[in-house]
C-alpha cells in the first residue's frame, strides 16, 4: 500500500517553515493595514492608486498601459479604472502613441508628482515607525534573508 507522507514527515523543519510563513503573513498584514489606513485618512487615497503613482514616478517618461499592468502584476482591466480616476483627478495624463492607435502612454502630471511626493514621504515614515525596533544589523539580516525567497523564479 502506498502511504501518503504527512506534512511533518516531509522535513524536520517543515513546521518551523510553516510558522515563518505565518509570521510573514502577519507582518505583511500589520504593515498593509497601517499603510492603507494612512493613505485613506491622510491622503484620501487607496493603496492601488498609490501603487500606480509609484510605478509612474519611477518612469518619468511614462508607461504603456500594458507595461504598467505588468509592473503592478495585475490585469489591464484592474489598472484601467484606477488610471481613469487618477486622470480625472488631474494626477496623470494619457498620451496617444503615434503609429499604435490601441496603445496609450500614461505619466504623472506636475500635480501628480507633487501629490505622490507627499504620499511617498508619509509612506516612508509609516514604514520607519513600524520597523523602528530593529537596528541596522537586524534590518540588513532580514533584508538578505527575505531577498533569497523566490531567487530562483
Amino acid at each position: 500500500m502506498n502511504e501518503m507522507k504527512t506534512p511533518a514527515a516531509l522535513s524536520p523543519l517543515s513546521k518551523q517553515r510553516l510558522r515563518v510563513w505565518l509570521r510573514l503573513l502577519r507582518a505583511h498584514q500589520v504593515i498593509d493595514t497601517r499603510v492603507r489606513e494612512g493613505l485613506r485618512s491622510d491622503h484620501g487615497s487607496t493603496l492601488p492608486r498609490f501603487d500606480v503613482l509609484a510605478a509612474l514616478d519611477r518612469h518619468p517618461d511614462g508607461l504603456r498601459m500594458s507595461e504598467l499592468s505588468a509592473k503592478l502584476r495585475v490585469s489591464n482591466g484592474n489598472v484601467t479604472g484606477i488610471v481613469e480616476r487618477l486622470a480625472s483627478d488631474g494626477l496623470i495624463e494619457r498620451v496617444a502613441i503615434q503609429g499604435d492607435r490601441r496603445a496609450t502612454l500614461v505619466r504623472l502630471t506636475p500635480a501628480g508628482k507633487d501629490r505622490f511626493a507627499g504620499m511617498a514621504a508619509e509612506h516612508e515614515r509609516w514604514i520607519d515607525e513600524i520597523l523602528s525596533d530593529y537596528d541596522e544589523d537586524e534590518l540588513r539580516t532580514m533584508n538578505a534573508l527575505l531577498a533569497r525567497i523566490g531567487e530562483d523564479d
